[in-house]
């Protein structure tokens, strides 16, 4: 059985993630959708908690994938699903070089371990949770950038978070 695993911080999922996701599934026998922390990024949103339960409601239909939440390197991670790979989505070429970049450290760390990468869908090129954000920040209609199932999850976060810093 040949398990991918899409790590990402998924503040929120959205539409582009879950694109990655559809395709991966009909690739892989089983894929592991692991909500990760990244340090280098401003504090998220959501909990990791908030993430993965929002990720678990919009890919429910979807039997061959599975969300977990981790912490710690990925590569240390991955040692736990023996024979997996990474896949990861690439938007635009700044991509690519950071993700080249990961993908070597992670192979440096766990040898066994291939990177695969998937182009986005040029409909998703320029979509990113931290657009969506701001998009929500502003009140936007968010329906053509995340799914249907967590929008006003988000919006409602969104709008929460504003009034605590009013």
């Amino acid at each position: 059985m040949k398990t991918a695993i899409y790590p990402g911080s998924f503040d929120p999922i959205t539409l582009g993630h879950l694109n990655i996701i559809h395709r991966a599934a009909a690739t892989f026998d089983r894929v592991v959708v692991a909500i990760m922390v990244n340090s280098g990024k401003k504090q998220p949103l959501f909990t990791p908690e908030e993430r993965c339960e929002m990720a678990r409601r919009v890919l429910c239909s979807l039997p061959n994938v599975e969300v977990t939440c981790a912490d710690g390197l990925l590569a240390e991670y991955a040692r736990q699903y023996e024979g997996a790979v990474i896949v990861k989505g690439l938007r635009a070429l700044t991509d690519f070089e950071y993700e080249l970049q990961m993908a070597l450290t992670n192979k440096k760390i766990n040898p066994g371990l291939e990177t695969y990468f998937l182009a986005a869908s040029e409909r998703y090129t320029y979509l990113s949770s931290s657009i969506v954000k701001e998009l929500a920040s502003y009140g936007a209609d968010l329906s053509e950038f995340l799914p249907q199932e967590i929008c006003q999850t988000v919006a409602d976060k969104v709008r929460q978070e504003d009034k605590q810093h009013e």
